[in-house]
């Protein structure tokens, strides 16, 4: 079978053409969100795998939960489940987010720091890796005092190790050489 990241690849290209088309990213952005976390529930999983399970009451199940806004998003849903790619929503979420990020001109930060930092300190922080990296940031921070002192931030495929723990190893590694 399909990886599912290839499945996945051609409806989130999909849902964002539509969603372009309608104005209306954040929109889209939510529903694939909420369609993804219903599809993460264990038992939702087992229902949409359920041979007997006929594709008109999955359909309306997940209309019922999620309330679609529009007729594009209730279409797009009957599409997905028609062709069994129910279990491609979180992965279709993903790349949808990530070409809703390309088109803005954004980017999901995963910013780890040593200690919990104040506002201020985390503004600074983001704006200047924002001009570093030229993007807009949607920062998600946490603190792992395993870092010793510091932060790690990754963006994309990019890390930035700025800890004591990096550096520590650093020079552990030239010293052992």
């Amino acid at each position: 079978m399909a990886e599912i990241g290839t499945i996945a690849r051609p409806y989130a290209q999909a849902a964002f053409d539509v969603a372009k088309a309608e104005n209306n990213l954040a929109g889209w952005a939510a529903f694939l969100q909420g369609a993804a976390q219903l599809m993460g529930q264990e038992d939702i999983r087992q229902l949409a795998q359920n041979p007997k399970v006929a594709k008109n009451q999955l359909v309306s199940l997940f209309e019922e939960v999620l309330k679609p806004s529009s007729e594009s998003h209730k279409n797009f849903l009957r599409a997905i489940v028609d062709q069994g790619r129910l279990a491609a929503l979180p992965a279709i979420s993903k790349a949808f987010e990530a070409h809703k990020n390309d088109y803005e001109g954004s980017a999901d930060a995963q910013i780890v720091t040593a200690h919990a930092m104040s506002d201020q300190q985390m503004q600074e922080l983001v704006a200047a890796l924002e001009q570093k990296l030229g993007k807009k940031l949607k920062p998600e921070v946490s603190v792992d005092s395993d870092l010793i002192g510091g932060f790690c931030v990754t963006v994309g495929d990019e890390v930035l190790d700025m800890s004591v723990r990096a550096k520590l190893a650093r020079m552990q590694s030239a010293l052992t050489v």
